[in-house]
């Protein structure tokens, strides 16, 4: 199974209908939002992923109740922690957050530096796509895992 990862889109609503195309074009099985989505407006391109999808809180969004409302219940506190094709997935915006043990084989996503990088530690993949805005870097960029090979790859978008 395939799943995307993207985080702080920072209302960059060109570049967040780029990334759920190349989901969808992808035939992502899943897709995970590491958090900084800050408005809610930005929930109506996320809705035309082709796939389900859920998302974490990050430290610029400032709509909580708006964002877990239109998104119907998908975006809420990190960390989120879900199991899929016989991992453990664990969600989180700030990496320096995370105090819980991932079980392995793992997967951890997260952002906070909008520094793309991939990263296995005893067994677990840490994953962190970059920011999917572009704002900072300039490079809009998101990550494809492959739950089956336990690898992933960061894409410019």
């Amino acid at each position: 199974m395939i799943i995307g990862i993207l985080s702080d889109s920072h209302d960059n609503l060109p570049v967040i209908a780029r990334a759920v195309s190349f989901f969808n074009r992808q035939k992502a099985g899943f897709v995970f939002h590491c958090g900084d989505f800050v408005a809610p407006f930005t929930i109506d391109r996320l809705m035309k992923l082709e796939c389900d999808w859920l998302g974490v809180f990050g430290n610029n969004d400032g709509e909580k109740k708006g964002l877990a409302a239109k998104s119907g219940g998908r975006i809420g506190k990190p960390p989120l922690k879900k199991k899929m094709g016989g991992r453990s997935i664990v969600v989180v915006h700030d990496i320096t957050s995370l105090s819980l043990k991932v079980p392995k084989p793992g997967i951890v996503t997260f952002e906070q530096n909008h520094m793309p990088s991939v990263e296995v530690r005893c067994g677990t993949l840490f994953v962190n796509p970059g920011e999917c805005s572009g704002w900072l870097s300039g490079v809009p960029t998101v990550a494809l895992v492959d739950l089956d090979a336990m690898s992933a790859r960061i894409v410019k978008i």
